[in-house]
């Protein structure tokens, strides 16, 4: 199993986000959410990070976003060191949480300046993002409509953008597809690809392994807080001999169901 955080010839200075060695336990649970972690991103990257509920996606996103340290470990986001440098990370991040993150009482537009302003944006600069994010999100003609009255995905379409308003070299998506429809889903695969093909490096989280295979330069398997197979999906699936992702993650973690 490839655990090492520099697989083949890549070397720290190629990665977006190094981490290595990261623990992460919650208070009153027998195992750790992250139990050495090791990681590395190229910059670049559209990387897809697999795993069952509970084997430590979330926590591995939310401690690359600064909502929290991990116990113990290193972490390097461009160049910067995690525990001294965290202002001018998130300067440069963008995180799109798994749950909808928008207020409903108010509309699309107001969601975004709100937001914008949260990451110091004004003036004619936080306008034009928004109009962008809106454009971007196909909801320009629905910007002035209660965010209440959308459906599920347009309200996912307006959390992913709500990410994107500071232009981030980072973006950090987790499961932003839940639940939406078809159409939704194929228009933010479409504008995942070209934010990625414009250079923005792409952490995504999801259980759909289709959409994993079809989106993603390199992926990771996590099981129990640790990286247990990484590399491209061409490369996976020739090593393991399978004939697509789903077959190789359940061989890898196993089918007994984790939230029981």
């Amino acid at each position: 199993m490839k655990t090492t955080p520099f697989p083949g010839p890549q070397r720290e200075q190629d990665c977006a986000i190094t981490a290595v060695d990261l623990v992460k336990k919650y208070k009153n649970s027998v195992n750790p959410a992250l139990n050495n972690f090791n990681l590395c991103i190229k910059k670049g990257d559209f990387f897809g990070l697999l795993g069952a509920n509970g084997a430590g996606k979330t926590t591995a996103v939310s401690i690359f976003s600064c909502l929290f340290p991990p116990d113990s470990g290193t972490i390097s986001i461009l160049g910067m060191d995690y525990r001294n440098q965290q202002h001018a990370i998130k300067q440069v991040v963008g995180l799109v949480p798994q749950d909808i993150a928008v207020y409903e009482k108010l509309t699309a537009r107001e969601n975004l300046v709100f937001f914008g302003r949260l990451y110091g944006l004004g003036g004619n600069k936080l306008q034009d993002r928004v109009d962008r994010c809106l454009e971007f999100s196909g909801l320009t003609n629905k910007a002035t409509r209660l965010v209440a009255t959308y459906s599920g995905g347009m309200k996912r379409r307006l959390n992913l953008v709500t990410g994107l308003l500071h232009n981030p070299q980072i973006l950090f998506l987790d499961e932003p597809t839940v639940g939406i429809d078809a159409q939704s889903r194929h228009l933010i695969h479409e504008q995942l690809v070209e934010l990625n093909r414009n250079g923005t490096t792409i952490l995504y989280t999801t259980h759909y392994m289709e959409e994993a295979h079809e989106l993603c330069s390199r992926i990771g398997i996590i099981d129990h807080g640790r990286i247990i197979e990484q590399g491209t999906p061409t490369e996976l699936l020739q090593q393991s001999g399978t004939r697509n992702l789903e077959v190789l993650f359940l061989g890898l973690t196993g089918r007994q169901l984790r939230d029981t």
